[in-house]
């Protein structure tokens, strides 16, 4: 019987086992004459732009994802030139035309609701629940929500087009002010009232009220305003929970300035330019 060959394989040392040797770390370096990405003056994320999906869309064209084939069959033009582009974006001045006809931009709308009980603040709902926007009844524009309310929650809502606008409204540095009525299930002691404007640790971080009193008429003290400028989900329901309270009724009636003052409950009315224009300064 001949005797198995050694491979060049068989020649070399054994790893002790237990051990590991890393293998020295090559350097790569950077390719200089590499091509500079190409920038388009449309993608940068300046302010006042829009993508052009959502200008198409909010022009009442189509949703966004048909915009999105729209634009990549090359039938939308952008100053003369057709855009194929995702993710493009185009500035008040531009001119955009689709099927040889120039697209107007949205007219901006500014809209204040006394929102009823049972209804969502979404555009849409798969559960076949009643929407806001069914309150509205044949508005052209598409709008939103700024913020929301619950569904059991009532009182002060807007809703606009305007995305800048809503952006500023609910970011949290802009510390938005909001009043609520709250009847709660059981009399609010005096030292819970302090402890809510004290602040304290829920789930998602520190939270606190800047004012919070009995409003009820007599001895009832079921009722209670407060102040925040807090914008997070479900806030006051949350805070009186953790506090060993429930929340009976909630009622937004100060949101960012504004009231549902002549605003009957399920009423809605635009808002005036000159309330727009006030509301946009105090968001600077």
């Amino acid at each position: 019987m001949n005797p198995k060959k050694s491979s060049p394989k068989d020649d070399k040392p054994k790893r002790k086992a237990g051990t590991y040797v890393r293998k020295p770390y090559k350097k790569t370096e950077f390719k200089k004459d590499r091509p500079a990405k190409k920038n388009n003056p449309h993608t940068k994320a300046d302010d006042g732009l829009t993508r052009l999906n959502k200008f198409l869309a909010n022009a009442g064209i189509c949703s966004r994802r048909e915009a999105d084939t729209l634009i990549s069959s090359g039938v939308v033009t952008v100053n003369g030139k057709v855009v194929t582009e995702m993710g493009f974006k185009v500035a008040p001045e531009d001119k955009i035309t689709y099927g040889g006809e120039t697209i107007k931009g949205e007219k901006k709308v500014y809209i204040l609701m006394n929102k009823p009980k049972d209804f969502i603040t979404t555009v849409d709902d798969p559960f076949g629940r009643k929407t806001i926007l069914e309150l509205l009844g044949k508005l052209k524009q598409r709008v939103y929500p700024v913020g929301r309310l619950d569904r059991a929650t009532t009182g002060v809502l807007m809703l606009t087009n305007d995305g800048d606008l809503t952006k500023k409204l609910t970011h949290p540095k802009f510390g938005v002010k909001k009043i609520y009525h709250v009847t709660l299930d059981k009399f609010v002691t005096a030292a819970h009232l302090k402890h809510l404007c004290d602040g304290f640790e829920l789930e998602d971080g520190f939270t606190k009220a800047d004012v919070a009193v009995h409003i009820g008429s007599g001895k009832d003290k079921k009722q209670v305003g407060i102040e925040l400028h807090s914008g997070k989900n479900r806030i006051i329901r949350r805070m009186f929970e953790h506090l060993g309270y429930k929340v009976v009724k909630l009622d937004r009636s100060y949101f960012a300035g504004f009231t549902k003052k002549d605003l009957a409950r399920g009423q809605w009315r635009f808002m005036t330019e000159k309330e727009v224009g006030l509301l946009k300064m105090d968001q600077k």
